[in-house]
């Protein structure tokens, strides 16, 4: 029988994979239903499974958390998010986001995120970084966040502008 992985104060850093979707110039945000992180929109994402290829995690979690059906498309960045409770550590991932194109599937929230929604550029490229009011709220986005969404959604212009260049 395998150990059950610990989220909440690990032992060693978990590994987790994000995705940065990409579709008619908006990015796919999810609202996380669960710690860390609980009420905050974020990319799609979450830890990978034993035995499971990057590529595949990044798949499933999408569709699990999305309903959509992605396609990775290439790597965009690395990263590490450790969240401390004094001078423990409560949480630490690390985490490979994926730029990702839709090939399929219908969007609706479900698994670990309650909400999921398309954003233009202009609402994540604010300063600071924020989301119009849904509900009375306003939502704000992490600044590590907005950086990997830029970097995705800048990677896609250019890879759009490659495909109608016949490159």
């Amino acid at each position: 029988m395998g150990r059950i992985m610990q989220r909440e104060f690990p032992e060693a850093p978990l590994v987790g994979v994000g995705a940065v979707v990409v579709d008619e110039g908006r990015v796919l945000l999810v609202r996380r239903g669960t710690e860390p992180l609980r009420g905050q929109w974020s990319l799609p994402g979450g830890l990978l499974e034993l035995g499971e290829p990057l590529n595949a995690g990044v798949v499933r979690e999408v569709r699990e958390e999305t309903g959509l059906i992605v396609e990775p498309v290439e790597l965009i960045e690395l990263l590490d998010r450790i969240h401390r409770e004094g001078e423990r550590v409560r949480y630490h991932y690390v985490i490979a986001d994926y730029l990702c194109r839709v090939v399929g599937g219908a969007l609706k929230a479900a698994s670990d995120a309650d909400a999921v929604r398309w954003v233009e550029r202009a609402e994540w490229n604010s300063h600071p970084p924020r989301l119009p009011a849904v509900a009375g709220r306003t939502l704000r986005l992490d600044p590590v966040t907005v950086r990997v969404i830029e970097i995705g959604w800048q990677r896609a212009q250019v890879l759009q502008a490659e495909r109608r260049e016949g490159r």
